[in-house]
């Protein structure tokens, strides 16, 4: 019989919304939209799209943490990114510089606006705990 384990960084948004941050089914771990939260539930300047993105990431390190898990287990992930085209070398840069040699499968997908005021980005994604950590 497969258990659930879930994690929530506990925001407003999760009860509000009804959602959780991850849901690990045996050793697959979901990872719903992560975002650019700071401890203050704010988010870094809209304007700033790497700080976000570095922010983003960030926030997906303490959910694989809970889980024992790196980003080496990552196997595939969706951007969300306001205004792409624009930011496009900015989320590759940021992307590579979190995943270093390891290539997880990626869609990304341009929109006009996301959840919260001046939120730029966000991340969802799949991990494989039978993977190498």
């Amino acid at each position: 019989m497969t258990t659930l384990d879930l994690y929530d960084h506990g925001i407003p948004a999760e009860k509000y919304f009804g959602y959780t941050q991850a849901i690990r089914s045996g050793e697959l771990i979901h990872v719903s939209g992560q975002l650019s939260f700071d401890d203050a539930g704010g988010f870094d300047p809209e304007d700033d799209i790497a700080a976000q993105l570095a922010r983003t990431y960030m926030n997906l390190d303490k959910v694989l943490a809970h889980f024992g898990a790196t980003r080496d287990q990552v196997v595939s992930q969706t951007l969300y990114v306001v205004d792409l085209v624009r930011n496009a070398e900015v989320v590759a840069e940021g992307n590579r510089a979190y995943f270093g040699a390891h290539r997880p499968v990626s869609t990304a997908l341009g929109v006009t606006e996301l959840t919260f005021p001046g939120q730029a980005v966000e991340i969802s994604c799949v991990v494989d705990t039978r993977l190498p950590a």
